[in-house]
């Protein structure tokens, strides 16, 4: 039942989960159907933009890899892999039912704020489960695993709730409980005040409003986008015709995003209104409650885009220079744009301090690539051997395994995986002793509005 649900995709779940919810919080039939019909329409519109910047740039990418001979051992297989491989196992086919029990008895003992109806992206919690599973042989190991992840995900999501409701308009009431972007928050806390250290630097207040104040039309994602994109036209040999439909296609990308993520506001806002209003009226105005969401409600921002563009090239380069690293990221490019929705509160859109932060997190989030590829090549080929009519999951001749850089790269993802394998029973116990103390934490928070 649950696999059926998975296998409608967000744009099909996510109007029914709206419509479901505004008809509970009691909006008119069909204004409830219109709210989830707009964020639908946002997650189609958002695949159809996505999927042109991945048909256009992956071709490039690929021929900049065989002119220059940048292939590395480990092979970039993407989101769609690591989710088919997340719910391809019996981690991720009990992970919905399990994560949402478990959330709904922190809402009713006060450790969380969130209600995350991000269903679709339950996947992250379902892969670190399954790669703990299959490096474990213990579906025991995989659930502690993937209920750690969710847990600890939930309480960030609780904490940043403020900061990302305050800095983006339109996302009252709304938190962020996807672990790969909440991954990040500690780098950006860390990096942001040592940058802020840095003599002359914290004055480089500059966001993309500024940007384009101070360069006009160079400041502008859509132009930066038609020169990234004609850039790695020529790095690839592109001809004239060949270079400049790549940089139009580029910049298509950069104005399109945040044209269709206000969808998600214009469907996000009756809910949001009527939580309000609902939680006021049943448990006073002083209480607050989160509807856990996609970061892609966001990712249209000025900031994000323009970082995310940048760091493209950047990464291209730093992944075939850094010694020890193995995982060269290419089909993984799409989800930059995921790295920043909960950092940009922390540096308030500062461009400079954006880009360090996502290049720092990056750097490290490739080793963490390189260093779980093994575990995730066995799990891949373990669901490959189940579901052989499955192509994402299959690793291509001449690879000696794969990886992604969407969680697979990321901090939570990484800790987890060490905790319930290499440390096992000392990890566990760590596991167990850190999740009390910050459950134990976000209520005292709770309890005192904060």
């Amino acid at each position: 039942m649950f696999s059926y649900i998975i296998s409608l995709g967000a744009s099909v779940m996510m109007p029914i989960i709206f419509t479901v919810l505004g008809i509970l919080l009691k909006i008119k039939p069909g204004k409830a159907l219109l709210s989830g019909l707009y964020v639908g329409v946002g997650f189609v519109g958002l695949a159809v933009v996505t999927g042109l910047l991945t048909s256009a740039l992956g071709p490039a990418l690929d021929t900049v890899v065989k002119v220059y001979g940048l292939q590395l051992d480990i092979f970039d297989m993407g989101w769609p892999a690591a989710a088919s491989v997340a719910y391809n196992t019996a981690v991720g086919a009990l992970i919905i039912p399990v994560c949402l029990g478990i959330n709904v008895l922190m809402l009713l003992t006060r450790t969380t704020r969130t209600v995350n109806i991000d269903l679709w992206n339950y996947w992250h919690y379902a892969f670190i489960g399954a790669i703990v599973y299959f490096a474990t042989d213990s579906l025991w190991y995989g659930f502690a695993a993937a209920v750690f992840c969710f847990v600890l995900t939930l309480v960030m999501a609780d904490r940043t709730a403020d900061g990302f409701q305050s800095y983006y308009d339109g996302m009252d009431g709304i938190s962020i409980p996807q672990p790969f972007c909440q991954s990040f928050v500690p780098f950006a806390v860390v990096l942001n005040k040592v940058l802020d250290r840095i003599p002359g630097f914290n004055r480089l207040d500059i966001d993309a409003e500024g940007l384009k104040r101070r360069f006009g039309i160079l400041g502008e994602p859509l132009f930066l986008g038609v020169v990234v994109g004609c850039g790695i036209g020529l790095l690839a040999r592109y001809d004239v015709a060949g270079t400049l439909s790549l940089g139009v296609k580029m910049g298509a990308v950069m104005e399109l995003i945040p044209r269709i993520t206000r969808l998600f506001i214009d469907g996000l806002i009756p809910i949001s209104e009527a939580t309000k209003q609902m939680i006021a009226r049943r448990f006073g105005e002083k209480a607050r409650l989160h509807i856990g969401m996609s970061p892609a409600l966001v990712i249209g921002h000025p900031t994000t885009l323009v970082v995310s563009l940048l760091l493209i090239p950047v990464v291209l380069v730093l992944a075939v220079v850094l010694p020890g690293n193995k995982f060269l990221p290419l089909a993984s490019l799409a989800g930059l744009f995921y790295l920043f929705p909960v950092v940009l509160p922390i540096t308030r859109g500062n461009v400079l301090k954006t880009f360090v932060i996502g290049l720092v997190a990056l750097i490290v989030g490739l080793y963490f690539a390189t260093n779980i590829a093994e575990a995730f090549t066995v799990a891949a080929n373990s669901v490959a051997q189940l579901h052989p009519e499955d192509a994402s999951v299959r690793i291509p001749e001449g690879f000696g395994a794969g990886a992604a850089l969407d969680f697979a790269s990321s901090l939570f993802c990484w800790a987890t995986y060490h905790l319930f394998t290499t440390l096992r029973y000392v990890g566990i116990a760590a596991a167990l002793i850190f999740t009390g103390g910050i459950v134990f934490w976000n209520y005292k928070k709770i309890n005192n509005n904060v």
